[in-house]
């Protein structure tokens, strides 16, 4: 899962990032007019948001998505704690609000919840077959047993099976795994795919030859 943070505290924006790591990819920006950028050229499951920037408020950005008919989940983060401002965020098109200062843990349990809505799932679990996954706890389970992923092999996952039934490009998936600055090798997707398939059996990932991968509806 991928995450545009825009946020102009330096300190507070690597915490985020560095707290929200084990769950989401965050990408941080700090203006109005990057985010914007970010979100012309990006793909995101969720946007977080801070008012406060040095080139206007975060409102404005929020509004613009909206009236683009831009329906991406956004949190909003702000020290601005009154009901009047809260209901501003919210009646402006925000899926949440949340006050700072905030609890990492909060705001991975928003994140997770923001994006479930957004899937059209309640459960906070993925059911596919014989196996459960719980993108919160990070676990995936077989017949009950506890499957060990690495961090990239669980994103991997992660992707596909937020999409199942739906063609995944190879594109798509690095462009959920990696921050704009990391190299990428030609074949790691490939290698991640081929050891989930060794984990959790060979027919739960297909490949559509020159499409992607796609994780087959369960029978």
């Amino acid at each position: 899962m991928t995450i545009l943070l825009v946020e102009d505290d330096d300190m507070l924006g690597a915490a985020i990032v560095d707290g929200l790591a084990p769950r989401f990819l965050v990408e941080r920006v700090d203006t109005i007019d990057h985010g914007e950028a970010a979100l012309e050229t990006g793909d995101y499951d969720m946007v977080i948001l801070d008012i406060a920037l040095p080139d206007g408020s975060g409102l404005d950005l929020l509004a613009r998505m909206r009236r683009a008919s831009n329906m991406l989940p956004v949190l909003i983060l702000s020290a601005r704690a009154t009901l009047d401002d809260r209901l501003l965020g919210l009646n402006g098109g925000a899926d949440d609000y949340l006050i700072k200062p905030f609890d990492l843990q909060e705001l991975t349990a928003r994140c997770d919840a923001v994006i479930r809505r957004r899937q059209g799932r309640a459960a906070p679990v993925i059911v596919h077959g014989d196996m459960v996954y719980a993108p919160a706890a990070r676990q995936v389970t077989l017949d009950g047993a506890p499957v060990a992923l690495s961090a990239r092999e669980l994103a991997v996952l992660d992707v596909l099976l937020s999409n199942i039934g739906h063609v995944i490009s190879k594109a798509q998936i690095e462009e959920r795994l990696y921050r704009w600055d990391e190299a990428i090798e030609s074949n790691t997707i490939e290698v991640h795919v081929s050891h989930l398939r060794r984990k959790l059996g060979a027919d739960r990932i297909k490949t559509i030859r020159g499409l992607g991968y796609i994780v087959p509806a369960a029978s």
